[in-house]
């Protein structure tokens, strides 16, 4: 059996922790490793991310700090074959091994592409590509908004094209179309084109075209992020993708309301032909005009046909000149024959209207008036006996309440009158000026306070001394000790004045 070493330095745990932490990151340093994304949850709530990579053999924790996680374009994701690159250290607390992971890419393009379809599968799975959702394009849109870099070829080649088709208003939103931050920056474009107020300034966009020329699947990566294809589904104002060539394919291209092989295509799709369509106009002017011209030909010739089968007018108007020519004659006897019926009509009814008649009337309706005037004399009379009897019961009634009040008031007075007797009485009773006026003197001392007993005054200290006829001040003297055995001897004070006048040759009190 081997003797134990007790020789051997000994070590604490964290002086141990600490040898193995060094010796790790001075023979490793920074490493590169290949491996498979394992127990990845999402960022912790403190915004570092832990997980762990994996081969068939082998484990080892990595950690991504919060920083470096923010800077990442390409995101872990559970089951993702990447290769990392960074720092091997270790974690005293679990007696393990740990690589603090500095930059995170995929393991070739076959690990991209399989991103890409889960991440398409995940998508298309929440409705994000349904053709009910996405939305025609504006025939001829007035504004259009487009987001690309500003210093490629792309927003070139937009202009050009729509110069040649039909010129428009363009707002370009410059973003970064490859790097860390370009998902971030397209989407915040898709974005801000939707918030534009309608009829503001800068105007709001009738359509949006999102261009990037070709490039590798990495170059074009940034167009795959969900950032990027979640704003493209939210936007409310038409999209167009035109991202790569023709053979590109990213995300965007599924959840665009119109798919563009080129950014060239983008603007054919935007906007139409100018020259074609006023080519159509003048079509369209000319078969207008044609039909109108044949129209009104038609209505000419149905016009004349109604003509030539219409009667002469001497023929439609003889019957009704010939029926007015025999009512004129008619006409004179009738008027004739009405204006004599009227007069003696007239006659009839001035006979029966004579001066006597208009007396009677008049006489008679004065009757009627008299004995209206008397019935309502009459009725006014018994009225206002009425309500002088009611007035004169309601005066006995305020008199009566207005004797008993001052029964009640000259009742209330005079026990209120015995209840301030009683009380004075009882003031009396209890207030010390009862007791000063049977011989004895309140003393206060110089705050007003009441002095109960003469240990409470010191020598010198000025006093007040109340009798029931006026108060006096005083001082009081030195007091002698008291002797064991005999009574003690009392405070002697001197009158200094006297509220009733009295002057300082009064004496001693005591």
């Amino acid at each position: 059996m081997n003797e134990p070493r007790l020789n051997l330095p000994e070590l604490t745990v964290s002086e141990l922790s600490a040898s193995l932490r060094r010796t790790v990151e001075d023979g490793y340093g920074y490493v590169r490793v290949r491996g498979e994304v394992s127990g990845y949850k999402g960022p912790h709530s403190s915004g570092h991310v832990y997980f762990a990579l994996k081969d068939e053999s082998a484990k080892i924790d990595a950690v991504i700090w919060k920083g470096v996680f923010g800077r990442m374009r390409l995101k872990p994701e559970e089951g993702l074959e990447v290769i990392v690159t960074g720092k091997l250290t270790t974690y005293p607390s679990r007696s393990s091994y740990q690589i603090i992971v500095e930059t995170l890419e995929p393991s070739g393009l076959g690990a991209l592409m399989a991103l890409l379809e889960e991440r398409k599968r995940k998508l298309a799975a929440e409705g994000l590509f349904d053709e009910a959702r996405k939305q025609l394009l504006p025939f001829l849109p007035a504004v259009i908004g487009v987001v690309t870099s500003p210093t490629g070829a792309v927003i070139r080649d937009i202009l050009h094209r729509l110069a040649d088709r039909f010129p428009r208003h363009v707002l370009l939103w410059p973003v970064k179309v490859q790097g860390d931050s370009a998902a971030a920056e397209v989407a915040a474009a898709i974005e801000g084109f939707n918030a534009l107020q309608e009829g503001g300034t800068p105007p709001r966009p009738d359509l949006i075209i999102v261009a990037r020329g070709g490039g590798s699947l990495e170059d074009l990566w940034s167009f795959n992020e969900e950032i990027v294809v979640r704003a493209a589904a939210a936007s409310f104002i038409p999209l167009i993708s035109a991202v790569g060539h023709e053979t590109d394919v990213t995300l965007i291209d599924f959840v665009a309301d119109r798919r563009a092989p080129t950014p060239t295509a983008a603007a054919e799709m935007a906007v139409p032909v100018r020259t074609d369509l006023l080519v159509n106009i003048e079509s369209l002017a000319r078969r207008a005009f044609s039909c109108w011209r044949r129209n009104q030909d038609a209505r000419r010739a149905e016009l004349r046909a109604a003509v030539r089968a219409l009667p002469k007018a001497d023929e439609v108007l003889a019957i009704p000149r010939q029926r007015l020519d025999h009512a004129a004659v008619g006409l004179r006897r009738a008027l004739r024959a009405n204006a004599h019926i009227h007069r003696v009509h007239y006659s009839r009814i001035g006979g029966r209207l004579g001066v006597q008649l208009l007396r009677t009337n008049v006489e008679r309706r004065r009757e009627r008036y008299s004995a209206i005037a008397q019935r309502l004399r009459a009725g006014v009379a018994a009225n206002i006996a009425v309500h002088r009897s009611r007035l004169t019961r309601e005066r006995e009634r305020v008199d009566a309440f207005a004797e008993r009040a001052r029964r009640a008031f000259r009742h209330l007075i005079a026990a209120r009158q015995a209840r301030a007797e009683r009380g004075g009485q009882l003031l009396a009773a209890f207030s010390y000026r009862g007791v000063l006026a049977r011989g004895f003197a309140l003393v206060r001392d110089a705050a007003g306070r009441p002095l109960r007993s003469a240990a409470a005054v010191a020598a010198g200290v000025p006093i007040e001394i109340e009798f029931a006829d006026g108060r006096i001040g005083a001082h009081a003297d030195d007091r002698p000790e008291s002797k064991p055995g005999s009574e003690p001897t009392k405070p002697r004070a001197k009158v200094i004045k006297s509220e009733r006048g009295g002057g300082p040759g009064q004496g001693d009190l005591f």
